[in-house]
């Protein structure tokens, strides 16, 4: 497929290195997963030269309201170097969380597993992946009530103890909602007030003690939201730009590099367009942001997503 071919592409000019993968989250109560030898297109990013001009490559699932979903690779650059897979049937859905790859314990099978929002309700998808590269997603419904939320992000601390793996959800009442992910289940940690301006949103850190949002107001400024894990802790908000991104329905980030950067895909839903840029450790509006314009692939769907594993922890604050 034109994806695989990409990515030998970047392997064969030691761009994307052999990395961790990992066996199903503790999120949906099976055993904590195991690091393996599993392989080069999967986690480009885990294992990279310390030269700060060796790029790093940004992963995107990109479902569709028309049941529908489409991985896209893009490399930074001028030009920026990108490639689509084909289409696979999925399921139709509004908001998406982050894409886990994982092999199952005799490392036989490969999938991936996030959750989705169809219209109210919140479902996990576990997709499987052949030899061949067809895509085989099956579906549960976790639960209803979802129908005021509008958009979703998964936060997964695996590496070390005390691990954690939580559920935001930003709601249209102006609120964002933490629920800790436990067994098969979700526990409700309580609204965290004053985001109603807010409108897209993914997760750039996650530690043993804090996770951090990147977020986007429908005026087009650019925040982090450093939220401690200890309950009843009020997020930490900083101003990285005041305008620029007004445009974005989508971020996706993924880490890039040895000292906390990161790769973000920015989406524009109402032109289907993509844009890539590479962001410092976040700072304020001290972080430095480099932009490398729009990728040359078209991105349908209604919402835009990491492709990751379970090991990538991202440290982008």
């Amino acid at each position: 497929m034109k994806l695989q071919r990409f990515a030998l592409a970047l392997a064969g000019a030691g761009l994307i290195a052999a990395a961790a993968g990992s066996a199903q989250a503790a999120a949906t109560g099976q055993t904590d997963p195991k690091p393996h030898r599993f392989a080069t297109s999967m986690t480009p990013n885990t294992i990279k030269s310390a030269a700060a001009d060796e790029p790093c490559v940004s992963d995107v699932m990109a479902p569709s309201a028309a049941g529908t979903a489409q991985e896209i690779l893009s490399m930074p650059g001028r030009p920026i170097q990108s490639a689509s897979d084909t289409p696979f049937t999925f399921v139709g859905t509004r908001a998406n969380s982050t894409w886990y790859g994982a092999t199952n314990a005799s490392f036989t099978q490969v999938y991936y597993y996030g959750l989705l929002l169809q219209g109210g309700n919140l479902y996990r998808h576990t997709t499987y992946l052949s030899e061949s590269g067809v895509w085989k997603p099956t579906f549960k419904k976790v639960g209803p009530g979802w129908t005021s939320f509008k958009s979703i992000a998964t936060s997964n601390y695996s590496v070390a103890a005390p691990r954690h793996a939580y559920l935001y959800g930003l709601n249209t009442n102006g609120s964002l909602y933490r629920y800790q992910m436990v067994g098969t289940g979700f526990r409700g940690l309580g609204p965290i007030p004053g985001f109603r301006s807010f409108k897209a949103m993914t997760v750039i850190s996650e530690t043993a003690t804090y996770d951090t949002l990147l977020m986007t107001t429908n005026a087009g400024a650019l925040w982090t939201a450093h939220i401690p894990v200890a309950a009843g802790a009020k997020p930490v908000m900083k101003l990285i730009r005041s305008s620029g991104w007004s445009a974005y329905e989508s971020l996706v980030v993924q880490g890039c590099g040895s000292r906390g950067g990161s790769l973000i895909v920015a989406v524009d839903h109402d032109t289907d367009s993509g844009y890539q840029y590479a962001m410092s450790k976040a700072n304020g509006t001290a972080t430095a942001i480099t932009s490398y314009g729009k990728i040359p692939e078209v991105y349908g769907g209604v919402s835009h997503v990491s492709v990751t594993t379970h090991y990538d922890q991202l440290v982008g604050e």
